[in-house]
């Protein structure tokens, strides 16, 4: 069978179940499944070649009953897609920046959105002349923010706390995989496993952290998400700020990172594009003396940031 008439079919699929990007998660999931690189499944369509003839990973000869598992692995994973389970659930990792963070069940799945906030923070600090940051990221979730800063900047302490046991499993298991991988030192990056917004969390690091970084909890309770790869699969815990405006927990995020940031420090933090101007606000009032709203690549507001 060429390849692309198999992609063809896979896309057709996603498609009509209601799959966005279609033609995104067919390449990812043929690429995956059958061991093909991205650019030999561009090359395979474009030369029309079949499946048997694309180059495969691994410097094994493939046998023909290996293949036939892959396609059965493969269709298992469109089926899948089709009910709606979000793709990073059933490849079982996701790119972020750049580490492979592993996601599944329990665990919130990051964006790329979230990758402009943790830029946002590395510009602060270079822009600051911090060498060697002390970091804490609160609502730390499958890792992703603060295992980037920690591999990003070499000298980087990095303190995560969540709240979630789940989600800590695979916060853990991200670290886990990066200090193996030797990307980072297993005593520079630390998890707490408690209340993010609690006064007594991280109290002894008090007016010593240079950044705060969080994607915390923070769609209004009002505004339930339509996708069911949202709706059905992230946590309710790491979704819903709190409150009918969804401020309560990021409002609760200001108040403890103040009180943890050094003078000259600064809080970062994602929120909904509606709550720039009251989080701004209760910045102010909370003791941070600049505050702005910081927009994503598409030009979205999407983050504060806010220093004392």
């Amino acid at each position: 069978m060429p390849l692309a008439v198999l992609l063809r079919d896979i896309e057709n699929r996603l498609r009509r179940a209601g799959i966005e990007t279609p033609d995104h998660d067919a390449r990812m999931l043929v690429s995956e499944s059958l061991g093909i690189e991205s650019s030999d499944i561009r090359m395979a369509e474009i030369l029309n070649t079949t499946l048997a003839e694309a180059p495969h990973r691994g410097a094994h000869e493939e046998t023909g009953l290996q293949r036939s598992s892959d396609l059965g692995i493969l269709a298992e994973r469109v089926s899948r897609r089709e009910r709606r389970e979000p793709l990073q659930h059933i490849l079982g990792h996701t790119w972020f920046r750049y580490i492979d963070v592993q996601v599944g069940n329990g665990v919130f799945i990051p964006r790329p959105e979230t990758e402009t906030v943790v830029q946002a923070g590395i510009d602060f600090l270079r822009q600051s002349g911090m060498a060697a940051p002390r970091i804490v990221d609160l609502c730390a979730g499958s890792g992703a923010i603060g295992l980037s800063l920690c591999k990003e900047i070499p000298e980087a302490q990095v303190w995560a706390v969540e709240a979630s046991p789940d989600a800590g499993i695979w916060t853990a298991r991200n670290r886990d995989r990066l200090i193996a991988a030797g990307d980072i030192s297993p005593t520079r990056y630390r998890i707490l496993m408690a209340d993010a917004t609690d006064d007594a969390t991280l109290h002894e690091l008090d007016g010593s952290i240079d950044l705060v970084i969080s994607n915390p909890p923070y769609i209004p309770e009002t505004e339930v998400p339509e996708q069911p790869e949202v709706l059905n699969w992230d946590p309710a815990m790491a979704l819903y700020g709190g409150s009918a405006d969804g401020l309560r927990i990021p409002n609760a995020i200001i108040h403890r990172a103040v009180s943890l940031l050094r003078p000259g420090g600064a809080l970062v933090m994602e929120h909904d594009i509606s709550q720039g101007s009251p989080l701004r606000e209760a910045a102010w009032k909370t003791g941070f003396a600049h505050a702005m709203t910081g927009d994503d690549l598409t030009g979205r507001p999407r983050y504060l940031l806010a220093s004392v």
